[in-house]
Order: structure tokens, then C-alpha cells, then sequence
């Protein structure tokens, strides 16, 4: 047997998983048209009835919704359960506008613990391990969902939450952390601040991490697996969608498997709304198969991504999700060409920098400006005008090629950039768009 948390569901034939998916979106979806008034009326207007959906392959007949559904339902529209009936909110980090508070029944949080049990189990934990959480606990989701993941599983959990590094070092050296969970950027911040204090990769015992909460790149993950000396595994999920471990990396970390008893996954045309073919690069859409308190059918992520059902060699038959490429909603347009932070991350480390970056774009003029902050390390470091220059220079061209447009990079002095315990903020866009 491989690692697995619940191999009769992780195992499953395609064929099971269909049935499973068929028999909970017919109650999923009764359930939310007797409970959900907001979503009912969606339904209504599109002349939709809870007997017109047979099976998943109806599901594209229901209507869509959108963060901006959620924001004009805040706080009780979207509540499929009597409120005595829920025991805990979470909400995202969201800057703009409302935030967006999801519901979880006792129900609710078992089958999410589940999820990421299910995902550390396929990074190779075991009752035998230290997990250290470094994800924040509170309203956030990641604390809470990988500690309970952690409690399932049976490991010793250090619910450490974000920030505070040097404890996080202290802990994770004296109680010997084997897994940490964490934002990408600060398992590299970890992973940097350890080799200031000294320490070797080899002198921690650290052997996976799960990592996930913002993108991140091939590179940045080569990057923190030699910075800390572990294997790196991809976890994804949404508050809206209960949290970490709607998807998880197994060892082949060729993609992030669904957990496709809880949640089917579409791709779709942003723009249309029309689903496309396996293979499409589209935004994802998810629909819960059994949330009790905050049951969102077809939900649009606005992550960009492609799903496939190619064969795995970890033997699970879940339907895999590549890292999301972007965000609809994030990608900058900026002097009419598209603009993705994750390209310009990959250009960085292609280029041998830190993925410590800040892209600040402003409207001057009527014309776009786009400039790139790129930090150094202290061996890159050097105060001759003539090499920063040259650095400069070269950046400039390397992202000039990978964007088709050219940004002014400004080299940084080391540990310039403000840290992010949490999710880095990569992206002050200035322009006054709306």
C-alpha cells in the first residue's frame, strides 16, 4: 500500500468516483435550492429546478457564482445550515471591499481534516512526525486546516502560526520538526534565515513541507528544497471552498490531485463562462459535493489552470490540477501587454536572484510605468555603480523577452524588502483603473 490516509476513496476506479460525485450533487443540490435562498433565486432566473440535475454532468446548467456574490450575500445569505448548527467561521485575507466569511458545521471541519490528512500522508508523514504549522491561525484558514490535518493523522503538532522566526527555529531545531507548513515565501525566509544563524541543510530534520496560500514557481520550489533540504509539495485549496487541501502534491509532484469526493472541478472560458475540453488552460470552477453550512455550487476560483486524468504512479485515480498559472483577476495589464508576478518570478530565479521582488506599477502621463524591485543576497551584493548597473541591465532584457515589454529594475541592497510573514504582497499597483 502506498500513502494513504483513506485508500478506499484515494484508490477508488474512475468509475466509483463517478457514482460517489453523481449520488452527493443531486442532495448537494436539493439541499441548497430548500436552504440557500441567494442561490435558489440564481437558480430560478435561469429556470433551473433541483430535479433537472441527474448527475455531474448536469452541473453546467446551474448558474455560476462569484466572490462578488459572496460579498453582496455577506454574512448570512450564502448559509445552508441553521446558524446553532455551525461551531466556527473563517474568512479570507481579502483587501478590498467585504470579506468574505464562510461557515463550517462540526461535519463541515471533519471532512476538511480529512483533506489534509490526506495531504500529509502523501508527503510521507506518519504518526512518527513533527509537524510544525507556520501558517497563520485566527480567521485564515491554513493554521487551523493543516493543524487538524496533523491531529488526524496522529503526528505531534507544533501550532506554531506565522511570524516570530526565530522561534519557529528554535522549535523546529530542538523539537526536531519534520514537516513544516507554510506560505512559500517564508519557508524561504526560514530557509534564509537559517543559514544566517549557520545551520547547514543537513543539520535539521526537516524532510517535507506543504506549502501553499499564494503562487509560486518550479524555481522557488528547487530554491527551497535546497535551502532547507527537504522535498516540497504544493497544497491548494480556498476559504470559500473550506480551505487548504481541496488539493494536494503527491511524490510524483506532477500536479496537485482534487480530492473529487468533496469537490468536482471544471474549467471554463473566463470570458464565456463556457466549459472547455480536458487539456484548456481556463479558470477553475469547484463545487462543493457535501459543505453542510457554506455549500457553494460552481464557485469561480478565477485561478487559471489545466486539469488532467492522466495516470499517476502513486495509484490514485483523482483528477490532477496543475499550479495555478496566474489569476484572471491578477494578471496587470500594463501598456496593453498581459502581465503575470509568476512570470517575472521565473525570470528572477532562471537568472540566479532571490524570489524577493516587488513589482510597482503607476500611470504617468497617460503611459504605464512598470518597475521591478529585485533584492540581493549579500554574496551578489556589491557597491560598484558599475555592476549594479550591469545587473540591471541584464534583468531588463531577461524580462523583456519572457514579457514582451520592458520593465525599469531597480537592484536592491540585501533584506531591503519588507518581509511577509503571511502572504507576500508582490504587486502596489498605483493606477487609479477604476
Amino acid at each position: 500500500m502506498g500513502n494513504y490516509f483513506q485508500p478506499e476513496i484515494e484508490t477508488a476506479s474512475r468509475e466509483e468516483l463517478l457514482k460517489i460525485q453523481n449520488e452527493k450533487i443531486v442532495k448537494q443540490v436539493r439541499h441548497v435550492y430548500d436552504n440557500v435562498e441567494y442561490y435558489r433565486n440564481l437558480m430560478d432566473e435561469k429556470g433551473v429546478k433541483p430535479e433537472d440535475i441527474k448527475s455531474v454532468d448536469d452541473i453546467r446548467k446551474l448558474p455560476f457564482l462569484s466572490k462578488a456574490d459572496l460579498r453582496e450575500a455577506y454574512p448570512y445569505g450564502l448559509l445552508g445550515t441553521d446558524l446553532k448548527d455551525c461551531v466556527r467561521i473563517h474568512s479570507t485575507s481579502g483587501t478590498t471591499g467585504k470579506r468574505v466569511v464562510a461557515f463550517y458545521t462540526q461535519h463541515d471541519i471533519d471532512l476538511w481534516d480529512d483533506c489534509c490528512a490526506r495531504a500529509i500522508i502523501a508527503a510521507g508523514g506518519s504518526k512518527e512526525d513533527v509537524v510544525q504549522v507556520c501558517y497563520g491561525f485566527g480567521l485564515f484558514t491554513g493554521g487551523a486546516g493543516l493543524n487538524g490535518g496533523s491531529h488526524k493523522v496522529g503526528c505531534l503538532t507544533l501550532p506554531m502560526s506565522s511570524g516570530n522566526t526565530d522561534r519557529q527555529i528554535q522549535f523546529m531545531m530542538d523539537l526536531n520538526s519534520t514537516i513544516l507548513c507554510c506560505t512559500p515565501s517564508y519557508a524561504a525566509y526560514i530557509g534564509e534565515s537559517l543559514a544566517e544563524a549557520g545551520y547547514k541543510p543537513s543539520d535539521n530534520k526537516l524532510k517535507a513541507g506543504i506549502f501553499g496560500a499564494e503562487p509560486w514557481t518550479e524555481e522557488m520550489r528547487q530554491n527551497i528544497e535546497s535551502s532547507l533540504g527537504i522535498k516540497a509539495y504544493d497544497i491548494y485549496g480556498l476559504t470559500e471552498t473550506s480551505g487548504p487541501g481541496v488539493a494536494f502534491e503527491c511524490e510524483a509532484q506532477t500536479g496537485m490531485h482534487i480530492n473529487e469526493d468533496h469537490f468536482y472541478a471544471e474549467i471554463i472560458d473566463p470570458e464565456t463562462g463556457e466549459v472547455l475540453p480536458e487539456g484548456s488552460v481556463g479558470e477553475l470552477v469547484f463545487t462543493a459535493l457535501d459543505k453542510e453550512a457554506f455549500p457553494l455550487l460552481r464557485y469561480r476560483t478565477r485561478d487559471l489552470c489545466v486539469l488532467t486524468h492522466e495516470k499517476c504512479s502513486c495509484g490514485r485515480n483523482f483528477v490532477k490540477m496543475c499550479k495555478p498559472m496566474g489569476r484572471s483577476d491578477d494578471m496587470m495589464i500594463i501598456r496593453g501587454v498581459n502581465v503575470f508576478p509568476s512570470q517575472i518570478e521565473t525570470v528572477l530565479l532562471n537568472e540566479g536572484y532571490t524570489p524577493n521582488y516587488q513589482i510597482i506599477v503607476d500611470r504617468k502621463d497617460n503611459t504605464d510605468t512598470f518597475d521591478i524591485n529585485v533584492e540581493l543576497t549579500p554574496d551578489q551584493f556589491s557597491d560598484k555603480i558599475a555592476d549594479i548597473q550591469k545587473m540591471e541591465k541584464q534583468l531588463e532584457a531577461a524580462m523583456r523577452t519572457m514579457l514582451g515589454i520592458g520593465p525599469k529594475v531597480h537592484i536592491c541592497a540585501p533584506k531591503s524588502i519588507t518581509r511577509s510573514e503571511g502572504k507576500a504582497v508582490r504587486v502596489i499597483d498605483n493606477r487609479k483603473l477604476h
